[in-house]
């Protein structure tokens, strides 16, 4: 395997062959390079570490490996192993040593070298640079098991919307049946035509749930423009039969213009639809929902304005004890109904978007609900700021 191979470089003498021939006998995989460039490549194809001669490290060539090592993964931390002249401490070797500092895991070896001391180093640098390896294999598959999380969260939110349109065009349905047989046994014509707009405004409302949903399913895969409230009121149209079966009042405060910002529709709608979810969650016996769009200015002058997006709701609240970590995987406030993934799919969404999510909650007897905040950076569409909207501070 590449990965366990051992890259020589010692473009002077007769080093490379000498160690190539060690190696080969003992049945250790190994590669004799030419020149620096090629180690480069190797590295990053896969290779277990690096035997080289100190003179191929002269000048420039220092400063070219130095930057291939920076490039590493962050679970990588490549072994070199330094052949040098043996002898004693001068001027000149000191200043070679501080040279060689940032190359970081980096093995010397005195020549003339002694095979088995040759071996044991080079048998110390590819043990570790096999439990490097191992490390990177189970980050590897962590990011396999979030993703998998992620993607399961996504159904969740998904089916809880789709039971939330049925239900909703369920009512209008029933609206346009019983319309119908009234139609059918009424002899006055002016009842008739009361009858007949009904039944035509029910079926508007379904026609706009539709879109709504087909709207939802059609979105781009890849960030783009996105008017934020429109996607709010979206929700907010799907979860309507879940907010008056509560008993929630919802109040919205946005800007009388249009605000856009960069990003993937179908996560903005997941991380939203999320929050409203378990606002609803939180407000069974009814409650006040609120749902405010502003802009804010950036802490950071480097950057500039920022979208607020807060959901507040008069729900339960989250425990103190728990708010500190609420954002980590399988943590809950909602009992065995609760899968724990909701809030720390949120996070791994705003991470990934460059967003910033705060939450504030109280438990209180006067005061009592949670505030989730989502601090989004303007996109770039040609409107955005020359429309004159107000800064909040």
């Amino acid at each position: 395997m590449p990965e366990g191979r051992t890259l020589i470089l010692a473009p002077i003498g007769r080093d490379a062959q000498l160690i190539a021939d060690l190696l080969e006998r003992l049945g250790r995989p190994c590669h004799v390079v030419k020149a620096l460039s090629e180690l480069s490549q190797n590295i990053s194809a896969g290779a277990g570490a690096a035997i080289v001669s100190e003179e191929a490290l002269r000048g420039a060539a220092l400063h070219e490996i130095e930057m291939v090592l920076k490039q590493q993964p962050s679970w990588s931390d490549f072994p070199l192993i330094l052949l040098v002249s043996g002898g004693r401490v001068t001027i000149e070797s000191e200043r070679l040593r501080k040279l060689r500092m940032p190359l970081g895991n980096v093995l010397l070896l005195e020549r003339p070298l002694r095979p088995e001391t040759l071996l044991s180093t080079l048998e110390v640098a590819l043990r570790g640079r096999q439990r490097q390896y191992q490390v990177r294999d189970q980050m590897l598959q962590m990011e396999r098991a979030q993703e998998a999380l992620r993607r399961s969260e996504k159904l969740a939110v998904t089916g809880r919307m789709a039971a939330s349109i049925a239900h909703e065009i369920n009512n209008p349905l029933e609206s346009v049946t019983n319309l119908l047989y009234l139609l059918r046994t009424e002899a006055s014509s002016e009842l008739m035509q009361k009858y007949l707009d009904q039944a035509e405004s029910e079926l508007a409302r379904v026609t706009e749930i539709t879109k709504h949903t087909l709207r939802y399913y059609r979105e781009p895969n890849k960030p783009v423009q996105v008017d934020v409230n429109a996607v709010l009121d979206s929700i907010l149209t799907l979860y309507h039969p879940r907010l008056v079966a509560a008993n929630v009042s919802v109040t919205k405060e946005v800007p009388a213009t249009t605000i856009f910002v960069c990003a993937n529709p179908g996560e903005l709608r997941q991380v939203i639809a999320n929050l409203v979810g378990n606002s609803l969650d939180a407000m069974r016996m009814g409650g006040r929902l609120r749902l405010r769009i502003c802009l804010r200015r950036s802490p950071s002058t480097k950057t500039g304005p920022q979208l607020s997006l807060s959901v507040a709701d008069t729900g339960s609240g989250i425990d103190p004890a728990l708010l500190p970590t609420v954002f980590e995987p399988f943590v809950t406030t909602k009992g065995e109904t609760g899968t724990g993934l909701g809030l720390w799919v949120i996070q791994e969404l705003a991470s990934k978007n460059g967003w910033k999510v705060r939450v504030r909650s109280s438990i209180g007897p006067r005061h009592k609900g949670t505030i989730f905040s989502i601090l989004i950076p303007v996109g770039s569409a040609p409107n955005r700021m020359e429309q004159g909207l107000a800064l909040s501070s």
